[in-house]
């Protein structure tokens, strides 16, 4: 019994670190802030005013949602065309030769270089954000898929041709389960770039969400508690995001192996 409780002792107090030093850091901040109260830096205190402020007037929920929907239709437009372009592309090698120097010529661009001919397209509003966050992700996606079909080991694709499965079933039974953890690891890290793409986007495009808020709190007065209170709102909801993802990489039928049945 006193190991065991030893051990849970130990549990508690490993996840207890990272909150520990959270607020030791946040107490640095305010005290650095009272020291030297000119400055333009908020404290934590009014960072929390801020957010406060920003729940009595319902401006938080609304500008994290116009946020999540742009990122959310980005991303899924981009999931939908580029994970089977390429897995299309990275199983044909002769599509492969064709088709990657025009991937490797693009990919390198910044999203944030084609703002002007999203305005141009779309307007101001929120199909150029929804465009930008596609492009942000569009060749990232297509690039770890292409990756993912050359991961697939050999000698399974032997044993799926010998036992004669048809190509719905080679598809189920072995490319899925193939390439299903690494498109999921490309996917995370693109969610990331998507959120840092619409956060871009919207101090430019848009006149919503917690990018538009930055730049509004800044020219309003000079609001930095609300400028840093979007910024703190942007990493948390990264972190979820991101949690997010994690998650379904636990799931089981998006594991190595799982044949479906």
């Amino acid at each position: 019994m006193q190991l065991g409780g030893g051990s849970s002792y130990r549990r508690v107090a490993v996840g207890l670190r990272p909150v520990v030093f959270l607020a030791l850091l946040l107490g640095i901040w305010q005290v650095a802030v009272w020291r030297h109260p000119g400055g333009l830096l908020p404290g934590p205190v009014g960072v929390a005013y801020g957010i406060v402020d920003l729940v009595q007037h319902g401006l938080l929920v609304k500008y994290a949602v116009a946020s999540l929907f742009r990122v959310t239709w980005g991303f899924l437009l981009a999931v939908v065309t580029a994970i089977p372009l390429g897995l299309t592309v990275g199983w044909y090698r002769r599509a492969e030769m064709a088709v990657n120097p025009l991937v490797q010529l693009f990919r390198p661009i910044s999203p944030l270089a084609w703002i002007p001919i999203a305005i141009l397209w779309f307007g101001v509003g929120d199909m150029a954000a929804i465009f930008l966050i596609f492009v942000g992700c569009f060749f990232p996606l297509m690039l770890t898929a292409m990756s993912a079909v050359h991961s697939v080991p050999e000698m399974y694709v032997r044993a799926g041709r010998n036992f004669g499965l048809s190509t719905r079933e080679f598809v189920a039974r072995v490319l899925y389960p193939a390439v299903m953890p690494q498109l999921l690891a490309g996917a995370r890290i693109t969610l990331g770039i998507a959120w840092l793409v619409v956060v871009a986007a919207e101090m430019i495009s848009v006149n919503s969400g917690l990018g538009f808020l930055i730049v509004d709190a800044r020219n309003a007065g000079n609001r930095y508690d609300l400028v840093v209170a979007g910024m703190v709102l942007i990493g948390l909801i990264g972190l979820g995001l991101d949690l997010g993802m994690r998650s379904l990489e636990r799931v089981k039928s998006f594991r190595w192996g799982y044949s479906g049945d």
